[in-house]
């Protein structure tokens, strides 16, 4: 048994979301079941939750709408489980932020096995964001001491720019938007001026090259953002 992993499953109807909660209890954790997009928000904002499972077609606000908000706010793991099957739509919201799209009529097991494969990956994320030590090819973070290396030598690094470098470093393969490195590193709101982050990004890349000039670091995903290239 599974303890204190708690799963909001958000969807309006009732036969359906009984069902998922019956999944995720076999599982061993613990689902709360909501019916509306209007109530879901509610949840997020009351409490921290290890996934949300998600509909699309919800009465009060949207799935896209919600899937939005969970993305510019926090890194939990967010499943849609949708009858829509048209490609764009799945392509948009994997964009948006969802780990993984799921089409009713859906498999209970494969559904179960998405679920436990997903808050494994999470539960690895989580504990490298609590390590002292942040390590990507050649760059080691001590988030302790707030110091950087890179192929061993002191990289010199202004406090947003530290923040940042951090934030990649604990999510590697997560496409993060100019919005969420703004709002997570400076604790503001974002209100679109895009030169301020172009510009650390563009100074974090330049400090890196002056050490290692062979090494790529952080790749700009045209469109949407940007994330360490692996």
């Amino acid at each position: 048994m599974t303890e204190g992993i708690r799963i909001l499953v958000v969807e309006d109807d009732n036969d359906i979301n009984q069902l998922l909660c019956n999944i995720i209890k076999k599982n061993g954790y613990i689902p709360q079941p909501v019916y509306s997009g209007t109530e879901a928000m509610l949840y997020l904002e009351k409490k921290e939750w290890d996934m949300v499972l998600l509909d699309l077609m919800l009465p009060g606000m949207s799935g896209d709408e919600i899937l939005t908000k969970i993305a510019e706010q926090s890194n939990v793991p967010v499943i849609i489980i949708s009858a829509k099957l048209d490609q764009p739509t799945k392509i948009g919201m994997l964009r948006t932020g969802a780990d993984d799209y799921i089409t009713k009529p859906f498999d209970i097991e494969e559904v179960s096995a998405r679920i436990d494969s997903h808050l494994r990956r999470y539960k690895r994320i989580n504990k490298l964001a609590n390590t002292k030590k942040l390590i990507y090819k050649d760059i080691e973070i001590d988030t302790e001491a707030k110091t950087v290396f890179v192929q061993g030598k002191a990289l010199n690094l202004t406090a947003r720019e530290f923040g940042i470098l951090v934030l990649f470093l604990t999510s590697p393969e997560k496409v993060f938007t100019k919005k969420n490195l703004f709002e997570s590193v400076w604790h503001e709101a974002y209100y679109g001026d895009e030169n301020i982050m172009n510009v650390h990004i563009s100074n974090i890349r330049n400090k890196l090259a002056a050490i290692n000039p062979n090494e790529q670091y952080i790749e700009t995903i045209w469109g949407m953002g940007y994330r360490l290239k692996t």
